[in-house]
């Protein structure tokens, strides 16, 4: 039997029972399409956050304190004080802007609307070394920050919460019942996982007297005056605050981060989680597989005489195994192809429908391609293997 012949024949065997053949690779339809969901929506994800970071430069350092653990390190809980920045600010070469932060969650309020949001008392560097830019009205002076006025600066998506949208600069919020003038609005960054447009910025020194009433500082982000500077920048960073937290022989008790750090656990992270769940979608393929078995199993059974006339005039045990697998592997690669345009069609409608990012990689596509059609043939040859060994003779005398 050549090859041409034995596709014919699967061809008019999977048409001759269509309902069965649609439900059999309805498991590898969901098993593939789930595959591709899953991936677009984590390589969106990661393509997002990363696109964020980058947005805010490469030449951007964040400083925070953390205590160090195990033997051998510093003991003493991480802290970071006025002293550190102003010490920074006078010694370290290379910066472009720096600016200190102490943040905490809030609650602001306008009229009978409310939205819990996270607030950063800073300082007028603040916008440059975050890469925003003030939309409407302005940032605050630091005339303000040192008369701890009440004034804030609002991201858009708390503009979108409690003004619908509406660039109302100079109406009064409240911020855990404190008023505050809205003086400012920032540009919008873009949502999705960890919302950079969901803050407000207020002075430092409001924020410690009258929000928070505390005088740490919850990092201090600098902004090198390149990015060639930023590994000069990061030593000197140390050197002072080693310096200035007495630290001698023990570990460092705050943490120095660069953007490029940022990007490298991002898409570490990402590609983690989007294996992991790949993996559980993956999951699905191998029930669809099993249900290819299973059918041609029944298939098998259902076409024992038929086996036993094509063995009888002439055909050989190799061209019923291959007419059989050819069959299973048929089954999972049409399945294949309808869970790949499946899969395309939802991400692109999620992506849409959710405003976000998806991005399905061809290595994706070609992976679940390669393994649908490899679940065919897997699962399919048991089944196609039996009916190659059966004895022609009893096939004719089935029932």
């Amino acid at each position: 039997m050549s090859l041409l012949e034995a596709l014919r024949t699967a061809v008019m065997s999977l048409l001759s029972n269509k309902t069965r053949s649609l439900l059999t690779m309805l498991g590898v339809i969901i098993g593939v399409a789930a595959v591709l969901v899953v991936v677009a929506i984590g390589e969106g994800l990661t393509a997002d956050t990363l696109d964020r970071i980058k947005s805010m430069g490469t030449n951007m350092l964040n400083v925070s304190p953390g205590a160090g653990r195990g033997p051998g390190r510093s003991t003493r809980p991480g802290r970071l004080t006025n002293d550190d920045w102003e010490a920074l600010k006078a010694e370290v070469k290379g910066v472009a802007a720096m600016a200190p932060a102490v943040n905490g969650s809030a609650t602001a309020k306008y009229r009978n609307l409310s939205h819990s949001t996270r607030v950063i008392g800073s300082t007028p560097e603040w916008p440059t070394v975050n890469s925003f830019e003030v939309v409407h009205g302005r940032f605050f002076a630091a005339g303000e920050e040192r008369a701890r006025s009440r004034v804030a600066v609002l991201g858009s998506t708390v503009v979108d919460e409690l003004f619908y949208g509406r660039a109302l600069v100079d109406e009064t919020i409240r911020i855990n019942s404190i008023p505050f003038q809205v003086i400012g609005i920032l540009e919008e960054k873009g949502g999705g996982f960890g919302d950079p447009d969901d803050r407000i910025v207020v002075p430092i020194s409001t924020a410690r007297q009258r929000l928070f009433g505390r005088g740490d500082l919850s990092s201090i982000q600098i902004s090198a005056a390149s990015t060639e500077q930023v590994p000069e920048v990061m030593e000197a960073i140390n050197r002072v605050l080693r310096r200035q937290h007495r630290i001698r022989g023990e570990d460092d008790d705050f943490r120095i981060r660069d953007q490029t750090e940022f990007i490298e656990t991002m898409t570490e992270t990402g590609s983690t989680l989007t294996r992991f769940l790949g993996g559980i979608a993956l999951i699905a393929l191998l029930v669809g597989g099993v249900g290819i078995m299973n059918i041609m199993l029944v298939s098998v059974a259902e076409r024992t005489r038929e086996i036993g006339i094509r063995k009888a005039v002439g055909a050989k045990r190799r061209d019923i195994l291959a007419q059989f697998l050819i069959e299973s592997t048929m089954l999972s690669v049409t399945g294949g192809l309808i869970g790949i345009a499946i899969g395309l069609s939802v991400s692109s409608l999620l992506g849409d429908t959710l405003g976000w990012q998806t991005i399905v990689p061809l290595q994706a596509v070609v992976i679940s391609f390669a393994f649908a059609a490899a679940v065919g043939v897997f699962f399919g040859y048991y089944p196609a293997r039996k009916a190659a060994l059966l004895d022609p003779i009893d096939c004719l005398r089935y029932e």
